[in-house]
């Protein structure tokens, strides 16, 4: 029996009286979409060997989360608003280093999308819920999830990029659910997507990493969103060694296959 990819996924930390490691359910959901199996990794890089782990590892996820990252990590002077999980922080950037010293594909949801974006410097803005604006990027704060989750919007593939290539489309409809994003992009960055308010949301490291993030929530109810299949197949593919631009190209292919009903 052929043994499939290992992906991690990183936890957060949760219940302050007595934390506790944690992964929002809806985001493992999406792994067999990859092909793959999981297993999590805590966010106590202090205690773990995070370069060890990764080793034994095929691919990483880092979720999305309802705390923020500390201003700190992309030098910012303010405060910023809370929740904050230092541990994670910490874990996310040391897992994405060892990863590209490893050659581990990774791929970043929310604030995975963040985390990504600040290990490869880019900074980081805080204003995307604000009512006012003419396209919000998450609905008021404390609505159920599933009102929550029933904002979307259309984001625009670069042209010649990689989901580009994967999608088939020069655009999808997507399920926004972020605060923050990136305010100041790092050269270290190309930006695969952006929305039609011009904000940044999606993007890979210049130097060829397999590694791609996005501010949206393609795990949410993934099994009704064939976009959302298509990109973690993609990944799914990365998983068993396809460059970047192999899972791209092999992922239009099997839906052209798809929807002609070719073998």
């Amino acid at each position: 029996m052929a043994k499939r990819p290992l992906v991690g996924v990183i936890c957060c930390t949760r219940i302050p009286e007595d934390p506790a490691q944690a992964v929002a359910e809806r985001y493992l959901r999406a792994i067999p979409f990859m092909g793959a199996d999981a297993v999590l990794v805590p966010s106590m890089s202090d205690h773990f060997d995070v370069s060890s782990i990764v080793a034994r590892l095929d691919g990483l996820m880092l979720t999305g989360s309802p705390s923020n990252i500390e201003p700190r990590r992309y030098r910012s002077r303010e405060g910023g608003a809370g929740p904050f999980d230092p541990p994670r922080d910490e874990t996310a950037m040391r897992l994405i280093d060892a990863a590209a010293d490893q050659d581990r594909p990774v791929l970043g949801i929310c604030r995975g999308f963040q985390e990504i974006a600040v290990a490869y410097r880019a900074t980081l803005r805080r204003d995307l819920g604000e009512p006012d604006r003419d396209q919000i990027h998450h609905t008021p704060a404390g609505l159920p999830m599933e009102e929550m989750f029933a904002l979307q919007h259309r984001v625009e593939l670069s042209r010649g990029g990689i989901l580009e290539r994967a999608m088939g489309a020069p655009s999808i409809v997507v399920t926004s659910a972020h605060f923050q994003g990136i305010a100041e992009l790092s050269p270290e960055l190309v930006v695969e997507a952006t929305s039609t308010d011009g904000i940044i949301e999606s993007v890979r490291p210049a130097s060829g990493e397999r590694v791609l993030a996005v501010q949206w929530h393609p795990e949410w109810r993934i099994a009704e969103n064939a976009d959302s299949r298509k990109l973690f197949a993609w990944f799914g593919m990365l998983l068993r060694g396809a460059t970047l631009e192999e899972a791209a190209d092999r992922a239009a292919r099997e839906e052209a296959t798809e929807l002609t009903g070719g073998g």
